[in-house]
């Protein structure tokens, strides 16, 4: 059975996901393919390991979709301070500084999915395919292919891959990408706390590498302890007994009584960026056009505002009767994405060079520059409106304003 549509987007996550939503209710016709639904939310769940911080951007992108509903009514912790120092350089920003409720939300990413995945399947013009698996993909300029493997074919003018890092649909249509790994691990622990619900996340630069903390709704937090392959397997590993000792041990006093570890992951850090988001027929957007080190935890932001820009694209070009799948709209899209992605791309890469050499210079100059950002507000709030995403080339969703 042959199934045609416009766009096919492969990868139905929380990027995979925005796209659809931002096409939900236009004249096109769209299928979403995912390999496995996330599980149902309740609220009795202890919370997932995988969190990100959204940004004001992202928050916007949701809401103008109509999926940050089914956010507010699943489980969120909003922030309202982020706290970064080192041994003598510390700076502390506050969303009442530029008169914003927030500086962003702390979200299980099964959450966000969740909601984008309710939102999509409410709009007529968009299918989903849901367990799938792909037994092939074939990609030509004027329409690809893919084929099921309970036999049914399904094609489209334009293929979007929301497939992440390993993109199957990158590989296949023959985009490359230039990467790198950090030879540093994070490994992610889930906390019950002492202290009831903060409204501060943290981030302390020492040697061996960041440790962070992120507030989760209730008694609950996330920390994010970055250091070798080595030492984080070896951490990893220890009974939670022994992990705690190691923590209390390790993490500064801010971070306060913990009751107990209830999970630990852990996963590497890499650089990678597709040396094109576009061809004739194919888009890259989210983890499958770059994966950024994730400590400013922007990698999901930069993501969403992908998934925006080409919904935006496609929406105004199929308004005006062009071909949606012509390389030369696909790259008003990666006009729109590339310069900023790589901008925040190398600003974390700065900054994480900066943070990990232990040259005294240079560990001087650190201190300096988080003693000046304390002191200059102006400086300050820039910084934080743009790490809230209220800064740069934002797409039409991420300024809360409608497509149709």
């Amino acid at each position: 059975m042959n199934e045609n549509f416009d766009v096919l987007i492969v990868g139905g996550g929380m990027v995979g996901a925005a796209v659809a939503c931002g096409l939900g209710g236009s004249s096109l016709k769209v299928a979403v393919l995912e390999t496995l639904m996330p599980e149902a939310f309740s609220a009795e769940q202890p919370h997932d390991l995988r969190v990100s911080a959204l940004s004001i951007a992202s928050k916007n992108i949701l809401a103008t979709v109509g999926a940050w509903d089914g956010v507010l009514n699943r489980r969120f912790c909003p922030f309202k301070r982020m706290r970064v120092w080192e041994t003598a350089g510390d700076t502390e920003f506050c969303s009442d500084a530029i008169k914003h409720e927030e500086l962003g939300f702390i979200v299980e990413n099964r959450i966000t999915q969740l909601a984008l995945l309710d939102r999509m399947q409410e709009f007529e013009n968009i299918s989903f395919y849901c367990p799938v698996t792909i037994k092939k993909i074939s990609y030509a300029a004027t329409g690809s292919q893919i084929e099921l493997d309970d036999g049914r074919i399904l094609t489209a003018k334009l293929l979007v891959a929301a497939d992440g890092g390993q993109s199957r649909v990158r590989q296949t249509v023959g985009l490359g990408v230039t990467s790198w790994d950090y030879q540093q691990h994070a490994l992610v622990i889930y906390v019950e706390t002492d202290y009831p619900q903060q409204d501060i996340t943290w981030q302390r630069f020492v040697p061996s590498g960041p440790q962070a903390f992120l507030p989760l709704p209730g008694n609950y937090g996330s920390l994010v302890w970055y250091n070798s392959p080595d030492e984080v397997s070896r951490l990893k590993n220890l009974p939670y007994e022994q992990l705690m000792a190691e923590l209390l041990a390790t993490f500064p006093q801010e971070l306060g009584k913990l009751k107990q570890i209830l999970g630990v992951a852990s996963f590497p850090l890499k650089r990678q960026h597709a040396q094109s988001y576009v061809k004739q027929g194919v888009v890259l957007v989210g983890d499958a056009a770059h994966t950024i080190n994730p400590l400013a935890g922007q990698g999901v932001n930069i993501g969403l505002l992908d998934a925006a820009a080409l919904a935006e694209v496609l929406t105004e070009a199929q308004r005006k009767g062009e071909n949606i799948a012509d390389v030369k709209i696909l790259k008003r899209y990666e006009t729109m994405r590339r310069t900023e992605n790589l901008k925040m791309m190398t600003t974390m890469d700065i900054f994480y060079q900066a943070f990990s050499n232990q040259i005294l210079p240079l560990k001087i100059l650190r201190n300096l520059g988080l003693g000046l950002a304390e002191r200059i507000s102006p400086l300050k709030n820039k910084v934080m409106r743009a790490a809230m995403g209220l800064e740069g080339k934002l797409p039409k969703l991420a300024r809360g304003q409608a497509l149709l």
